[in-house]
Formats: C-alpha cells, structure tokens, sequence
C-alpha cells in the first residue's frame, strides 16, 4: 500500500499537516503516541511475569498430587 510513496510524496504529507495542526501540536501527538506505546509494552511484559510466575506454582501442584 505504501510502496508507491517516495520521499517527495512523504514531505508534502508532512507539510500538509504541519499547516493543519502546527509544529507544536504534532511535537504533542508525537510524545501521546510514545507514551502509550510504552504503557503498552509495560503492561504486556507485566502480563508475561504474570504468567511465567504461574506456571511453575502450577507444575509444581501437579506433580505433588
């Protein structure tokens, strides 16, 4: 899908919304962004210590039965 755009067709993208949102106002989506992809991955390593923690205590209660 965006094999087609080069680099010309990228830098008036960026111009159009520069003019649209201004340069402050990206600079701001932009750290939004960085934010929740950070949040993200800080809560889906969580999740896989969560779960690497459970497993042990599971194999372990199997094999004492």
């Amino acid at each position: 899908m965006f094999g087609s755009l080069g680099a010309p067709e990228l830098l008036i993208i960026l111009a159009i919304l520069v003019v649209l949102f201004g340069a402050t106002r990206i600079g701001d989506i932009g750290k939004g962004i960085g934010r929740g992809i950070r949040e993200f991955r800080r809560e889906v390593k969580d999740g896989q210590q969560e779960e690497e923690a459970k497993e042990p205590a599971a194999t372990g209660e199997d094999k004492k039965s």
